[in-house]
C-alpha cells in the first residue's frame, strides 16, 4: 500500500494535489487541538465544566445582543434535559456566576444573566489569549480576512452536514 494512502505524510490522500491540499487540513487540526487544550486550561483555571463555560459565553453574547435567555433556551443550545439545565444553573448561581430574575414576558419562567463576577473572571482569564489572537488578525488585509471567513464558514457547513 502507498505510504500516503496508509497514513503517511498525506494521511489517506494518494494524489499529489490532495496531499498538498491536506496541509490546510493538518493546520486546521493543529489549531483545533490547541484550542481544545486552551479550553481545558480555561475550565481548570476557572474551576468549571465545559457546559458551564458554554453557558456563560452564550449569556454574554445574548446580553450584547439584548436578547433574554431562559432555561429552555439554554437546554436547547446545550442539547440537555431541563433537569440537567436546572442543576447546571444551580451550580452557576451558587458560585455567583449567574443571576435569575422573573421573566417579564412570561410569569412562569425566569431569565438568566451572567453576573458581573463571571464577566470579570472571564475577561481576566482570557484577555491575554484574546489579545494575542487579535494581534494575528489585525494586520490582515480585508481581502485576506474575507478569504479566511469564507473558508471557515465553508468548513463549518461541511462538518455540520449530517451523513445519512
Amino acid at each position: 500500500m502507498d505510504e500516503n494512502a496508509s497514513g503517511g505524510d498525506g494521511y489517506w490522500y494518494a494524489d499529489a494535489e490532495e496531499i498538498r491540499a491536506s496541509s490546510v487540513m493538518e493546520a486546521l487540526r493543529a489549531y483545533r487541538a490547541a484550542e481544545v487544550a486552551m479550553r481545558r486550561r480555561t475550565r481548570h483555571s476557572m474551576d468549571m465544566g465545559e457546559n458551564e463555560l458554554l453557558v456563560l459565553r452564550y449569556l454574554m453574547r445574548a446580553h450584547r445582543n439584548d436578547e433574554p435567555v431562559t432555561p429552555a433556551n439554554l437546554a436547547r443550545y446545550l442539547g440537555i434535559t431541563s433537569a440537567s439545565t436546572t442543576a447546571l444553573l444551580d451550580r452557576l448561581e451558587r458560585t455567583g456566576n449567574i443571576t435569575r430574575a422573573p421573566n417579564p414576558g412570561d410569569r412562569r419562567s425566569v431569565v438568566i444573566e451572567a453576573s458581573d463576577k463571571a464577566d470579570a473572571d472571564i475577561r481576566r482569564t482570557l484577555s491575554g489569549m484574546h489579545e494575542r489572537m487579535m494581534d494575528v488578525v489585525r494586520p490582515m488585509s480585508d481581502g485576506d480576512r474575507a478569504v479566511v471567513i469564507r473558508f471557515l464558514e465553508a468548513m463549518r457547513e461541511a462538518v455540520d452536514e449530517i451523513d445519512e
